[in-house]
């Protein structure tokens, strides 16, 4: 079967080559009854357009790249639903990377190799190198749920996109302290990570508005059997057990719940309360019923979008964005008598 060419639509439409081009190609102007023609025409006989080509032609490939560390978090499949969708609405597609930080190099080689028109970094854990060597390679990057470094010339090195993650730290420690919890711990996720520090940071903040200390800490690396010895380390002395738990995600928190029920024999609230940070699907399942800060998704993609097109478009300072989180009270925790 002989293959349909952009030629054979635009003799069929009685338009030009070009403007069938034109049609196919996201964003460019065309007539609406010249494009009804060309589309109609293009059903009849199975036209498909060459994305190829027309990126041979545009220079542009209409993907963008989407690097993570990990899908184990359920907070980033949402976000890739969430931004698939905005960009394939602008004629663009995503391309997924996973690397760890120690792939970086490896990273960076596949996407140069496909030619991406931008990237966004959705990892806590992957280091600022690997933007800055897409930045040296002439490719657009936002960053994504995680603060930019700070320049030498005190502005941001690259642009970014995150909650307002220490405000919504101080909403957490501001309801424990209302429900009366005093001994407070906190589960960290990489000690790397903007995000885990910055929510530290304003449980911190109102712990201290508070008079108190904060009463423990552990490390949970934002994975699941690290948050579990974590956890199982902070509520190892039985007469000096947190009554209160925030850890840094609703990855960490889950894995929290678990560990309290199932291997230390605890309730949830009655013996401690858990909170976690991102509002993620699983969060509001009954069997969970976490108490966590949700971070508003779409905003976030809205604000990606807009600085990753700005960049593309030849925009080349670099900005940050802090979008604003909520606090979602459930179940885990209680009210307790203050001592």
């Amino acid at each position: 079967m002989k293959k349909v060419t952009a030629h054979d639509v635009a003799r069929l439409a009685e338009v030009s080559q070009s403007a069938v081009s034109r049609t196919f190609t996201p964003g460019a102007s065309v007539a609406p009854e010249t494009r009804e023609r060309i589309e109609t025409a293009a059903r009849k006989l199975g036209y498909r357009p060459n994305a190829i080509a027309r990126s041979l032609i545009t220079r542009r490939s209409r993907i963008i790249g989407l690097v993570m560390s990990y899908l184990e978090n359920q907070f980033y499949p949402v976000v890739i639903e969430r931004l698939c969708q905005a960009l394939q609405q602008d004629g663009y597609h995503v391309l997924l990377f996973i690397s760890e930080t120690e792939e970086a190099d490896n990273v960076l080689a596949d996407i140069l190799q496909y030619q991406v028109d931008g990237i966004v970094m959705a990892s806590t854990t992957l280091s600022s190198a690997l933007a800055n060597d897409c930045i040296n390679a002439g490719i657009p990057v936002v960053l994504f749920n995680r603060v930019a470094q700070v320049g030498p010339m005190g502005g941001y090195s690259t642009s970014s996109v995150t909650s307002q993650n220490r405000a919504g730290g101080r909403q957490v420690g501001e309801l424990l302290v209302r429900t009366g919890h005093r001994r407070i711990a906190w589960l960290a996720g990489s000690e790397n990570a903007s995000t885990s520090r910055d929510r530290e940071a304003g449980l911190c903040d109102a712990l201290a508005a508070a008079g108190l200390p904060l009463h423990a800490r552990g490390v949970g690396d934002y994975d699941f059997a690290e948050a579990r010895r974590a956890v199982l380390a902070l509520f190892r002395d039985p007469d000096n057990r947190p009554d209160a738990l925030f850890a840094a995600n609703d990855h960490m928190a889950i894995a929290a719940l678990e560990t309290l029920r199932a291997e230390l024999g605890m309730q949830v609230p009655r013996d401690v309360s858990v909170v976690g940070f991102d509002n993620v699907p699983q969060a509001a399942w009954p069997s969970f019923d976490l108490t966590t800060v949700q971070q508003n998704v779409e905003q976030m993609v809205h604000a990606t979008r807009t600085l990753l097109f700005e960049q593309i478009g030849g925009q080349v300072m670099a900005s940050s964005v802090d979008v604003p989180c909520v606090l979602v009270e459930r179940g885990t925790v209680r009210k307790r008598d203050a001592t």
